[in-house]
């Protein structure tokens, strides 16, 4: 290595061809160049970003040094688009073209030399252009990026992408220099130089256990200047220069090095690959959105962790690789919520990892190689390591099947990890104490790294490693810390969070003068009310960010609190103690702590706090003459020099227990009797009493099991000492049964365990359940029936763990004893004590494991659709009185098949007398307190499955709403149900059900208003009072109800579609659209509403207020049963939204959410910090995060479309992408764009170019692509189309190919079907036909529904029944109405007889007698029974229709009664089918049916017997003036029938049998097509010039 110009000069390949330093771009290059690598002809290639910045500098250096020279080279110039798009076939054959081309004046020659200037894309693909240019030109380097100056840019591979993936074409091909000017560090992007990070951290650990060192001692000042805005001087590496060249230069030379022993990749070159194969694997997976570097972290960590299970690696280096990532900033998991949102929520699934994997070149066949470290510095092998399927799936999947272990005798020495509850201690008081301390054993868990990194962001103490991280240097500084305005997020770890609760309370103001914790969600549901009251009694400033009694908090920075007397309730946590006992040194007096409220939990843990503290040289003094009560003196720790931290007792549980259950021996080395903790009594408290041979010395214990089920019941044991371990005795206990064959086992002492990671015991009661082990909930504790280990029952969907790592860890014992394999879900949660768990299990117990995919292991739809109901959390409908929230209920009830209690209802039952009586007797405020007491109940008692309606008031009081708040932010429903005020002020005044208002109606809404609006997260305007009396859901709750709850999924169904469309609205409100919004959406698949041209006549600034915006989407749910795409479209999108109304389209949005629609177009040009509002508040909502370029600035073939591409994956679950055609060509590019976004990512996407121009991308976009309509006002965009004409389009360029139709059936000659659907195929744009095929046979038509352009039919008599022997499946539906009258064609699965057609039987006759009903009004009427008249096959269809109509019971009369009895007996007794033989039956009738439906042959004269009766029937309905019934005539001829004219006679409305034929042919052409057309057209067809009834 020589120096030149203070440049140092790295040796590769024999020759120092690589140059490092700061500003050598320019005049140092040029000069470099011409006399080291001479040319006449000098080609600069970089892409257009890095050409505005650097190349004019260039340039001007070039000319001035070639201006002295004799002959003078030239320099030419090409610039590529930015971005990985530009790495291709394509781009490369432009720049070769370029360098061929006559313009060149000459051309390009084989002496050229290429100047690749950028990051990895431009140097692999100019190098690869190099290596085959004129069979091979000289080129040179100049990385800009930090990942291509360590990385890409050294040892000569040069590659381009293709669609089957990425480097898979390229060369060797080394460059002549390399120029690392670490001045291009100065303007790159944070995120990008991270990015780089990755690959300078993974050299380290590989090569040089000092450089990872360093960068460890060195992030935080890397991490400062890096995050430092980008300039293009050189103040934001000022002050990390030589650091950052060190580790650059390190990289460097390693890379170097290694590329100089191994060019060709034979070996040693692999070590540069650590990462890399579990890494590219995710990038496959996760490119573009995550970074090849990030991707990079990803596998480091999961490789690490392999090396680790497969015990070549310390868990303590897996821990510091993950620290130092993590300081980075880099993603450690793929399930990181910044690789979440960055990625579009993409999901990793270990067989595509696996499969991705396989094609890995390193690879030795179909054996996978890896990189594994075997410490921090060094690697298992100097070459990738050959690793089994079964290994590797383990460290990938989420979830781990646990086999049994096989009976043997063995004995093993097990060492758990370091104590959490002793290192979470040893950390605080090292860090606030005086001098340094090195603690060996310090657990390294998730727990402790939370501490570690909160306690380093307080700047309370400097930490380092020693002994590749088995030994923690901690550099205390006595009781200083300043507050940070970084939030100390702390996950779920409850230890740190009460430990720093009260450690922040002592800290200084600094930059921050005040620190937040927060946590996750479950941490966030954790109580720490009693610390926060005791610390704020005591001067401390703690504040509740969120819910009262938990975290977040921010806590003020006021240097300590007062002291003296602090009164702490202990009941709860003794953790509580511990935090006030470790900082009260350092209050501003000394502290007298006195325990109230009865006897501490968990005494032994203070008891711990208390001696490690006088190991640290503080002597807390326990009171002689009060209870519970602790002396604590003003004083400074004294840091010893070593600590030693013994394992941790409530984790070396599960080992022994291993031995207990099993029959086995194991010993634990470090935990005996003189341990600090008392869960290390468990051995001797617990399994000894149930049969253990237990040897305890002071510093270790051995357990014996005895023979494999022999375990003994304990019929009555405190845990309180040690609360921890009741999980693990829960388990034995399970498979305990005493000397008779069972036994009980009760466990008290344990209440604290319901404030965990999870309700500990409530879990262990519902996991044991699924072995079939019956347990009861105590107040403090659970008793649990033991049974045979042969006896416990697979638990199919496996064990769910509550992200807690008790649980995992406990119920893989069980499993060791189960007799089949037990599938642990959430494997990593053993991560937060014991991160190498599964690994003991398997190294040193034998126990087989196996890696579980959840996503490709899920139950069958029944079972799956079981369990997302059992996991739905319970609705809560809040409201006004009168809002319909009981309707609401009922309704929501039987849409979810959920049990519905009114809770005012349930009030009245409890206290035996109506609510207007208990108020007036007790008062509002007792009834209150009831409602209160009762709401709760209901929460704790029935937290899923149940739909619950609240009373009107319950929002009166603070504690209901702090929690009905809690719950909906918890993931609960909470729906507020809304209704016209002056509606609701009506019913009010009648309503005598409910106390009467002591104060103004519309007042009491005006106070409740935003309270109802805080406590719920969903709202539903319920129908006018009319409408609230019907008995059948309306549609648009269905599809609220089914989006809140994630049942329906509206995407899904479009994804599966061949082509899908939504139409756009252009209307200045819905209501003026009401007479054309019918034919407007047809043939679409959804329905947008374009706020921003909705015309608010209320509107004071032109925008669309809240309630009217309320109104328009009630209106078009109700109108249309289209899912809703909801619209706010800015001016610079193309709309007219104003750009910078922020806070009102939030307004708008947020209304949105709440009204559940089913997809919300939110524009990625908003502020990031507005978008994660949105998505993190969207629910079930499909977003499509869209940007629109109206000016046509954008290009698709520059690569300018791919930032706002690779920004709407980050938010979208749909991308949406517009812009301008202004050539035909444009199109083009545009769908080579789309061809290449959708190989990289499964998101759809909606990709289209505006203009008239334009039209043809909309033509080839396939999935949904916004339409108008030639009603609507005007198009909504440029070049915008209909559906029909989209598909007419289509049918002429091929891609809809004309289909076959047909009506099975004799005699068929006279049948309207053929005008009926050949008339809807041309209106939707179909190039379909549909013709008669008269048969009297079903053998006729084998040829016929085989044919290759069959696509469906109808069919009539007599082959209703005979047709279905030839069908694949025939529905439920018509197997009970017993007839097929449509053919249905699902191109999704093949014939299960061989054809290619999969030919499915359905009934759609019933569909259309109940839309005909529902068109006359029948759903209006109070008529709860139904008549039928004829007992034929039509008759069926008739009663199947009725009673989904909800009518009961269903009247049948005809004149044949063995008949009627037949039709009877086919259906379930549910229906309440009751036959009518006489004119008596008739006249005795309870409930007179309003709604009947004529079934018998009209082309002959009623029989007597009939006719008697329903005379007498129709005699009966006469009777009510008011009401009038409706008769649906199923025979189409003649026009008017006997029955028709019986009904007409009393009053009664007649739908002529046509109708129904329409009707029912609209949803076969639904079925076959997808399209719902007009009833107007479809009737229209059939009638021809005659006149419907409707």
């Amino acid at each position: 290595m020589t120096r030149d110009h203070s440049a140092t000069k790295v040796s590769i390949l024999g020759k120092e061809n690589i140059i490092i330093d700061y500003d050598i771009w320019g005049p140092f290059i040029v000069q470099d160049l011409l006399t080291n690598v001479s040319s006449s002809t000098y080609v600069l290639i970089t892409d257009t970003n890095l050409s505005k910045q650097y190349s004019e500098s260039f340039s001007t250096a070039f000319e001035e040094h070639v201006s002295k020279l004799d002959i003078a080279p030239r320099l030419l110039q090409y610039a590529v688009p930015p971005g990985e798009t530009s790495k291709s076939r394509a781009t490369k054959a432009r720049i070769e073209d370029w360098m061929l081309s006559e313009e060149r004046d000459p051309p390009c020659d084989t002496k050229t030399v290429i100047v690749a200037l950028g990051g990895g894309v431009v140097g692999d693909m100019i190098g690869f252009v190099a290596s085959t240019f004129k069979r091979g030109v000289r080129f040179v380097q100049v990385p800009t990026s930090l990942l291509a100056m360590v990385d890409s840019s050294i040892g000569g591979k040069t590659a381009i992408d293709t669609t089957a993936g990425k480097n898979l074409i390229g060369a060797f091909w080394q460059p002549q220099r390399i120029y690392i000017d670490l001045q291009f560090l100065n303007t790159l992007p944070t995120r990008e130089f991270i990015n780089g990070l990755a690959e300078v951290i993974k050299t380290a650990a590989i090569w040089d256990a000092d450089e990872f060192a360093a960068l460890e001692s060195n992030s935080e000042s890397l991490m400062r200047a890096i995050k430092t805005p980008a300039t293009t001087g050189s103040g934001r590496l000022s002050e990390v220069k030589q650091i950052l060249k060190r580790i650059v230069l390190g990289s460097v030379r390693v890379k170097a090095h290694v590329v100089s022993a191994d060019e060709r990749e034979g070996g040693l070159r692999n070590l540069l690959n650590f990462g890399h194969s579990i890494g590219h694997a995710f990038e496959g997976i996760l490119t573009p959105q995550i970074l090849h570097g990030e991707c990079v972290a990803l596998g480091m960590v999961l490789e690490a962790t392999l090396a680790r299970h497969l015990g070549v690696l310390k868990g303590s280096a897996v821990s510091r690789l993950i620290n130092c990532l993590k300081s980075y900033e880099l993603p450690v998991s793929y399930l990181d919520p910044i690789v979440q949102e960055r990625s579009g929520n993409k999901v990793c699934l270990p067989n595509q990892l696996m499969s991705i994997m396989g094609v890995d070149k390193k690879n030795d066949g179909r054996k996978k190689r890896i990189v594994l470290l075997s410490g921090i510095g060094r690697t298992h092998e100097m070459k990738a390591s050959v690793v089994a399927d079964q290994d590797i799936r383990i460290v990938l999947s989420p979830a781990i099947e646990v086999h049994p272990l096989p009976a043997m005798n063995f004995e093993v020495v097990c060492t758990p990890p370091g104590s959490k509850s002793i290192s979470n201690r040893a950390l605080v008081l090292a860090a606030l104490g005086h001098g340094q301390c090195r603690i060996a054993n310090l657990l390294h868990s998730d727990d402790t790294e939370v501490m570690l990194r909160a306690l380093t962001d307080l700047q309370c103490a400097t930490f380092a490693w020693e002994d590749e991280g088995e030994v923690l240097i901690v550099n205390g500084k006595h009781g200083y810390m300043q507050a940070t305005t970084k939030d100390l997020y702390l996950g779920n770890a409850g230890t740190a969070s009460r430990f720093l609760t009260t450690v922040a309370t002592l800290a200084q103001p600094g930059t921050a003068i005040s620190s937040v914790l927060t946590g996750n969600k479950r941490m966030k549901a954790r109580p720490i009310a009693p610390l926060v009251n005791a610390l704020r009694d005591n001067g401390a400033g703690i504040h509740y960010l969120e819910s009262d009694g938990s975290l977040p908090l921010r806590i003020d920075a006021l240097g300590g609190f007062e002291g003296g007397d602090i009164n702490l309730a202990a009941t709860v946590s003794s953790q509580y103690v511990s935090s006030i006992l470790m900082c009260a040194p350092y209050a501003k007096k000394p502290v007298t702590l006195r325990l109230i409220g009865g006897k501490p939990i968990s005494q032994p843990y203070i008891d711990m706090t208390t001696t490690m503290m006088a190991s640290f040289g503080v002597n807390v003094k326990r009171s002689t003459r009060e209870a519970h009560t602790y002396h604590i003196p003003q004083a400074q720790y004294q840091n010893p020099a070593n600590y030693d931290i013994e394992s941790d007792a409530s984790s070396a549980t599960y080992p022994l227990a291993v031995a207990a259950i099993t029959g086995t021996t194991c010993t634990i080395p470090n935990i005996g009797s003189s341990s600090l903790q008392g869960d290390s009594r468990f051995a001797i408290d617990v399994l000894e009493p149930m049969g253990c041979k237990v040897q305890q010395s002071s510093r270790s214990t051995t357990v014996t099991g005895p023979e494999r089920g022999t375990l003994r019941p304990l019929l009555e044991v405190d845990m309180e000492p040690m609360t921890d371990a009741f999980l693990t005795a829960s388990v034995l206990a399970a498979v305990a049964q005493g000397t008779h064959g069972s036994g009980t086992t009760r466990i008290l002492g344990i209440a604290n365990q319901r404030v965990k990671e999870c309700d500990r015991i409530r879990a262990m009661k519902d996991e044991l359940a699924k072995f079939n082990v019956t347990c009861r909930e105590l107040d403090d504790g659970i008793e649990i029936d033991g049974i045979s280990p042969t006896s416990l029952v697979h638990p199919i969907d496996g064990i769910e763990c509550y992200d807690d790592h008790r649980v995992a860890m406990s119920f893989s014992v069980l499993a060791l004893a189960a007799p089949n394999p037990t599938m642990i879900r959430e494997r990593e949660c053993v991560g937060k004590t014991w991160p190498g768990w599964w690994d003991a299990l398997a190294r040193t117990f034998g126990v087989h494991l196996e890696g579980v995919d959840l996503e490709t292991n899920r139950l069958g739809d029944r079972e799956a659709s079981k369990a997302s109901k059992a996991t739905i959390q319970s609705l809560y409908i809040i409201g006004m009185r009168g809002a319909g929230k009981t309707t609401v209920g009922a309704w929501a009830a039987t849409v979810l098949d959920w049990p519905f209690i009114d809770l005012d209802t349930q009030l009245e039952l409890d206290v035996g007398c109506t609510i207007p009586e208990l108020v007036k007797s007790k008062g509002w405020d007792h009834f209150r307190e009831l409602e209160t007491s009762l709401l709760e109940k209901s929460m704790a008692e029935k937290p899923t499955g149940y739909v619950f309606a609240c009373g009107g008031g319950i929002v009166e009081l603070p504690e209901p709403r702090r929690m009905l708040v809690q719950y909906q932010k918890s993931g609960g429903l909470v729906l507020l149900v809304h209704r016209d005020i002056e509606d609701n002020m009506n019913f009010l005044q009648h309503d005598k059900t409910r106390p009467a208002y002591v104060e103004d109606m519309h007042g009491v809404w005006l106070r409740r208003e935003p309270w109802y609006k805080e406590c719920s997260n969903y709202e539903y305007f319920s129908p006018a009072s009319e409408a609230l009396r019907l008995s059948r859901p309306p549609t648009d709750l269905k599809r609220l109800l089914e989006v809140i709850t994630g049942r329906g999924d509206q995407l899904e169904c479009m994804r599966h579609k061949t082509h899908s469309y939504f139409v756009s609205l252009t209307v200045p409100d819905i209501e003026s659209a009401s007479r054309f919004l019918e034919e407007v959406v047809v043939g679409s698949d959804a329905v947008e509403l374009r706020v921003d041209l909705l015309k608010d006549p209320d509107s004071q600034n032109n925008l669309p207020g809240v309630p009217f915006v309320y109104q328009q989407l009630a209106l078009l749910r109700r109108s249309t049963d289209l899912p809703v795409v909801f619209t706010v479209r800015t001016q610079g999108q193309g709309g007219k939204f104003p750009d910078d109304a922020h806070n009102h389209a939030m307004l708008l949005f947020q209304l949105a959410l709440r009204m559940g629609v089913e997809f919300l177009d939110i524009e990625v040009q908003y502020p990031e910090a507005f978008i994660h509002t949105i998505t993190g508040t969207k629910g079930n909502t499909k977003l499509i995060a869209s940007h629109h370029d109206p000016k046509g600035d954008l290009s698709w073939s520059n690569g300018s479309w791919v930032p706002f591409y690779n920004q709407s994956l980050r938010y979208g679950d749909i991308v949406k992408l517009v812009g301008v055609a202004k050539v035909p060509e444009d199109n083009a590019k545009l769908m080579e764009f789309k061809s290449w976004a959708q190989s990289t990512h499964s998101t759809p996407i909606i990709a289209i170019n505006m203009s008239v121009t334009g039209q043809l991308s909309r033509i080839q976009n396939s999935f949904m692509t916004p339409v108008s309509h030639p009603a609507l006002p005007f198009k909504a965009a440029p070049g915008q189309l209909s559906a029909a004409e989209i598909r007419q389009a289509l049918s002429l360029h091929g891609v809809i190919q004309p289909k076959q139709y047909f009506l099975f059936g004799k005699p068929i000659s006279t049948s309207r079907s053929p005008s009926l659907h050949n008339t809807l195929f041309r209106s939707t744009g179909l190039p379909h036909n549909y013709r008669l095929c008269e048969a009297d046979s079903v053998q006729e038509l084998k040829s016929v529904i085989r044919a290759a352009d069959f696509d469906g039919a109808s069919v009539t008599i007599p082959l209703k029944l005979d047709i279905m022997p030839l069908l694949d499946e025939v529905s439920e539906t018509a197997k009970l109405i017993g007839a097929v009258n449509t053919i249905v064609v699902d191109s999704t699965r093949k014939g299960v007889r061989g054809s290619k057609k999969y030919l499915v039987g359905e009934n759609t006759d019933w569909r259309g007698i109940k839309l005909m009903l529902e068109r006359a009004g029948a759903q209006h009427l109070k008529s709860p029974s139904g008549l039928i008249i004829g007992g034929g096959g039509t008759a069926r269809a008739a009663v199947y229709a009725l009673h989904e109509m909800g009518y009961s019971p269903l009247y049948v009369v005809g004149r044949n009664p063995e008949k009627l009895k037949s039709l009877i007996e086919t259906f379930p007794k549910t229906y309440q089918l009751q036959g009518i033989t006489s004119w008596e039956e008739g006249s005795g009738l309870e409930q007179v049916p309003y709604i009947a439906i004529g079934t018998i042959p009209a082309d002959k004269p009623i029989d007597r017997h009939t006719e008697a009766i329903l005379k007498e029937l129709f005699r009966l309905s006469s009777r009510d003036a008011r009401r009038k019934g409706i008769l649906l005539e199923m025979a189409y001829k003649p026009r008017t029938t006997a029955l028709m004219k019986l009904a007409t006679e009393v009053g009664w409305d007649t739908i002529p049998g046509l109708e129904a034929l329409a009707g029912q042919g609209l949803f076969q052409f639904q079925l076959w097509t997808g399209i719902m057309p007009l009833y107007r057209d479809a009737r229209a067809a059939v009638f021809g010039d005659q006149q419907g009834f409707l």
